[in-house]
């Protein structure tokens, strides 16, 4: 620990003070430390040191940051160290300091990782998983209400269709699973095709067969005439045919 405050220049003298053996000079800034020829595991500990006396880690607002607080100077001098280290850093100047910054969550678990920051780690990752299963979460649900909707609209549209050829007598002439399946659904028109299914035992392609079938004639115009038969049924003629 010694080591690491003279390292980070944590021990400069005070006024008034006589310079200690050993210690940095005044001002000494992050090039003090010889980073080329030190080994990885010293490389770590001047960051883990540095971390501890310069930076600070926010995890609020569901946004990850990490940012460093330096000299001037010293900010693009440890951006280049970082990257080099293979966490790359991004850096700029506020209010006359250097500020070198990560926002990559998977960076910054990686450094807190390999500096031994583990309860700052863990923190980090669980509301990395917190997040992600508030994404899967949210689009389950987007999918079911996207489905929900579409059954909705269906089961209206058949309904209605049933509805349009009972008026017409039509619906009487169909074969026997098309009547059996427009009663099901006239009497649940909440139920999916496989709950309809299940409930008639049929297959489920039948019901679906069923339906389009009530559909498609609901939709097409009887012999002679040109608009369907729904468009007259919502807009009736107001005046007299014309003469042929």
């Amino acid at each position: 620990m010694a080591r690491l405050r003279v390292r980070l220049g944590r021990d400069e003298p005070r006024v008034g003070d006589e310079p200690r053996a050993g210690a940095p000079p005044a001002g000494a800034t992050v090039a003090a430390f010889d980073w080329a020829a030190s080994p990885e595991h010293c490389r770590l500990a001047w960051l883990r040191g540095l971390f501890l006396s310069r930076g600070s880690l926010s995890l609020s607002g569901g946004r990850t940051h990490l940012e460093f607080v330096v000299a001037a100077e010293d900010a693009p001098l440890l951006a280049d160290r970082l990257t080099g280290f293979g966490l790359p850093a991004a850096w700029r100047l506020r209010r006359g300091r250097g500020v070198v910054t990560w926002k990559n969550g998977d960076t910054i678990g990686l450094f807190l990782r390999r500096i031994g920051a583990t309860a700052a780690l863990l923190e980090l990752e669980a509301r990395q998983v917190s997040r992600a299963l508030r994404g899967d979460l949210n689009r389950v649900l987007n999918a079911e209400s996207a489905n929900l909707g579409r059954a909705v609209g269906a089961a209206g549209r058949q309904v209605a269709a049933i509805e349009e050829l009972e008026a017409g007598g039509e619906l009487a002439e169909q074969p026997y699973v098309v009547r059996l399946v427009a009663e099901a659904r006239r009497e649940t028109p909440e139920a999916t095709l496989a709950e309809l299914a299940e409930r008639l035992d049929l297959h489920r392609s039948a019901v679906q067969r069923a339906l389009e079938r009530i559909e498609r004639l609901a939709s097409t115009p009887p012999d002679g005439e040109t608009p369907p038969r729904r468009h007259l049924a919502r807009n009736p003629p107001s005046g007299p045919a014309p003469l042929a």
